[in-house]
């Protein structure tokens, strides 16, 4: 959505007030410190010790003091590839809350375009109204003119007057439909409200939306979602898990090590006491657990096809989404034409019955009466625009957003 200032603000500033798109950044953080910790236990573990004491060990020898530091060291040697599985399913988490963090910051997006572009034809609209309201004004005054006259009844003049309130209710109603939209943008946005409407009392500019190009079908957007790439890393974390469950069962190898430094100072003399080993070479066999690492590798395996399950759902949501969107938008362009049409037809009569209003050749009310068709076809047009705009929002948001995935 490019080219109108006022719009790109307000979509920054909800996005940055989001508690949805604040959330997703929590989730990338989590995600990101469990891939950190999933990755350190494929790499041995150095820990260092130190100590120092002074006392009397025993009865008639002197004091003695006693300083020692050691290095440890521990490794499990992932030959099963239990850490391993868990490292790929904590790298695969990070890119899928990525994905929903800008899923996050897409239907923010869209939501204030909805807003936005209802409130431009809001307005326009309620420009029509009160034109229409005057119209109807004029009309009932001219007709009371010609029932007075008795030229017309009392019942149509009164008719008139009636058509009068209602036009003035319909300006009531649609003014407080664009304040209702003022406000809700403020809700969105967290902006003061004051702030907001000296924005949105300059002119609005030109606003293009140019979503991602559909490839050959829409079948081939799905790696432009954010929703669908999200559930594909799912896929991959519940693959990864059952991996694990699966090591689980397996043999287990780790390897331990130490070097210390150890001094003894008693009655003037100086003792190393240093030390160093290598191992043991551990190997643990899992042998008999009453049918826990075998229930786990079933949960997890449920697990796993219920995210694939999930995974081609969304595909066939995201499919559906996108020519649902095609096909409305190609609907609503085809409808525009005939709007246009119509309008400019009415608006032809109406150029028409002003000259014959200046001819003397119409009355009043033959004016307004083809004041008010020009009016209305000129506001099915406006309504016809804004639902076009909202299917482009609607097609924007189908593709994804301009999402591109960090790995195919």
């Amino acid at each position: 959505m490019q080219g109108d200032p006022v719009l790109l603000g307000l979509i920054e500033a909800a996005q940055i007030a989001s508690p949805t798109v604040a959330q997703a950044n929590a989730r990338i953080a989590g995600a990101r410190a469990t891939q950190a910790q999933a990755q350190a236990a494929l790499l041995p573990g150095l820990s260092a010790q130190a100590s120092a004491a002074r006392g009397l060990t025993q009865p008639g020898a002197p004091s003695a003091t006693t300083l020692q530091g050691a290095l440890v060291a521990s490794w499990e040697l992932d030959v099963v590839g239990a850490n391993r599985a868990v490292s790929e399913a904590a790298s695969a988490q990070v890119q899928s809350t990525q994905a929903q963090w800008h899923d996050a910051r897409v239907s923010v997006a869209a939501e204030v375009a909805q807003l936005y572009f209802d409130l431009r034809t809001c307005r326009q609209l309620q420009s029509l109204a009160a034109r229409d309201a005057d119209s109807q004004q004029e009309t009932a005054r001219l007709s009371g003119l010609s029932a007075d006259a008795g030229f017309i009844s009392a019942a149509q003049a009164g008719l008139a007057r009636a058509a009068a309130a209602e036009s003035r209710a319909r300006l009531s109603q649609q003014t407080a439909q664009c304040d209702s939209d003022i406000k809700a943008l403020v809700g969105l946005s967290a902006l003061p409200e004051e702030s907001l409407r000296q924005q949105l009392a300059a002119p609005f500019g030109a606003t293009s939306i140019t979503p991602p190009a559909v490839a050959r079908v829409p079948a081939d957007t799905v790696a432009q979602r954010p929703d669908v790439f999200s559930a594909e890393r799912n896929v991959l974390v519940a693959a990864a898990a059952v991996g694990n469950a699966m090591a689980q069962r397996l043999p287990r190898l780790s390897l331990n090590g130490s070097i210390g430094a150890m001094r003894l100072s008693s009655g003037g003399m100086d003792q190393d006491l240093s030390t160093w080993s290598f191992g043991p070479l551990a190997l643990s066999l899992p042998l008999y657990d009453a049918g826990q690492r075998e229930a786990s590798v079933d949960a997890a395996q449920a697990s796993y096809q219920s995210a694939v399950r999930t995974y081609q759902a969304t595909v066939r949501q995201a499919v559906r989404e996108v020519e649902e969107a095609l096909v409305r938008l190609q609907s609503l362009q085809a409808r525009e034409k005939d709007a246009d049409l119509v309008q400019q037809s009415y608006a032809a009569a109406l150029a028409g019955a002003q000259a014959r209003y200046q001819q003397g050749l119409a009355s009043g009310l033959e004016l307004q009466e083809a004041r008010r068709a020009a009016w209305a076809s000129e506001s099915a047009r406006l309504t016809l625009q804004l639902q076009s705009k909202l299917a482009w929002v609607a097609l924007y948001r189908a593709l994804g957003g301009g999402f591109e995935p960090a790995q195919p």
